[in-house]
């Protein structure tokens, strides 16, 4: 048997990992700017992170959801206080598509209607119902082809208020876009989702699976409009690597018994991964300096030739170039190595890294940046 095809892949095998970097078999190093789309919030092998997973493998590493698990309290305890939705629920689950599915399913039940509203260049997911809303036909077999699923323009208002009526279950959109390219909902965009959600009763969905758990400065990249959200998607940085998802739901919603369920979610390891990584999050401060290192990164972005436009909050940044960004990105790979992400505009790279990135790792990725964009432009 070998592996099913479908991941381009880099020819680099990576078997030791520390903070912002990675060490791979023949003994390079790579600084990560990535995070593997995101999902390295606290930095690899957090010693905390490490601690705290390693002693609860050693008590009991899994049971399913037919008994008490105490570590599911603390866990949505300490994000509630944290994230500022203290008197929200949190079901757990294990990907950030899973709590997609589970979320746009809540407001199905909720409102008893099956359309939703998604925007243009969105991403919720690969499966059923997440990849129907997600805007990408080549992710999307006949199955997942639905009537119930309307895409509008994205911050488009005037289409929104056009489409949005009494047959609408949900609309979800992401917190920042971020296969997308790092597109911004403006707050005007968001204030008129929820108003128009509160007159006709449909249910207001954030995802906040990418841009979650303080990426964007903030403990939700909503939250820099003022808004609040039915229903909260998180997954990504919630682990740090560990599997592990959620969607936080509003007192509005009613629990019944049997309604949602899976087999691993909110497991004893996974809720030990979650709550290392909230304890770091408070402990090292790292909302104020995802914030700081982000307009640190950001303005020395603006100074730099060939950057068309920088878009972003915190440590979710998306640099714009007036070419396309695959040769750029290539070359800090193989010259300078360093990791950094694509989108779905080719002119567009994204930096997602740890949110304890150092200033001088920082100061290494933006010299290796200058030096190759300014190399290729004067080709």
């Amino acid at each position: 048997m070998k592996n099913f095809d479908v991941y381009p892949l880099f020819n680099i095998e990576p078997v030791k990992a520390q903070g912002a970097w990675l060490w791979d078999k023949e003994g390079n190093k790579y600084l990560d700017l990535y995070g593997g789309h995101a999902v390295i919030s606290i930095g690899h092998t957090h010693p905390h992170y490490v601690k705290k997973i390693t002693d609860q493998l050693n008590k009991i590493g899994f049971y399913s959801n037919s008994i008490l698990i105490s570590l599911q309290t603390e866990l949505a305890d300490k994000l509630g206080k944290l994230s500022g939705y203290n008197n929200y629920d949190l079901f757990l689950c294990n990907s950030g598509a899973e709590a997609n599915e589970n979320a746009l399913k809540l407001a199905s039940f909720h409102t008893g209607r099956k359309k939703i509203i998604s925007f243009t260049k969105s991403f919720h997911g690969r499966t059923s119902l997440a990849v129907a809303v997600t805007d990408g036909a080549s992710m999307q077999a006949p199955v997942n082809k639905t009537d119930n699923a309307i895409m509008l323009p994205f911050n488009d208002e005037a289409a929104l208020e056009k489409a949005l009526d009494h047959e609408i279950a949900a609309v979800i959109i992401e917190g920042m876009q971020g296969v997308g390219g790092v597109k911004i909902p403006t707050t005007s965009f968001l204030k008129k989702i929820k108003s128009l959600c509160e007159k006709f009763g449909a249910v207001f969905i954030m995802d906040e699976v990418q841009s979650g758990y303080g990426r964007s400065g903030k403990f939700f990249a909503h939250q820099h409009s003022d808004v609040k959200a039915d229903l909260i998607t998180v997954a990504k940085g919630m682990g740090n690597g560990f599997p592990i998802a959620g969607v936080l739901i509003s007192p509005k919603f009613k629990a019944v018994h049997g309604m949602l369920g899976t087999t691993f979610g909110g497991n004893h390891l996974a809720c030990a991964a979650g709550i290392a990584v909230l304890d770091v999050i408070k402990d090292e401060n790292l909302l104020k300096h995802s914030e700081e290192m982000g307009n640190y990164l950001m303005n020395a972005f603006k100074k730099i030739a060939g950057v068309k436009e920088v878009r972003g909050y915190g440590l979710m940044i998306g640099v714009e170039l007036e070419i396309p960004c695959a040769d750029i990105r290539n070359a800090l790979l193989k010259d300078y190595k360093i990791f950094t992400g694509s989108s779905s505009d080719k002119n567009t790279i994204r930096i997602l890294p740890a949110l304890n990135l150092k200033k001088e790792d920082a100061d290494i990725f933006l010299d290796a940046f200058n030096k190759v964009l300014s190399k290729t432009l004067v080709k």
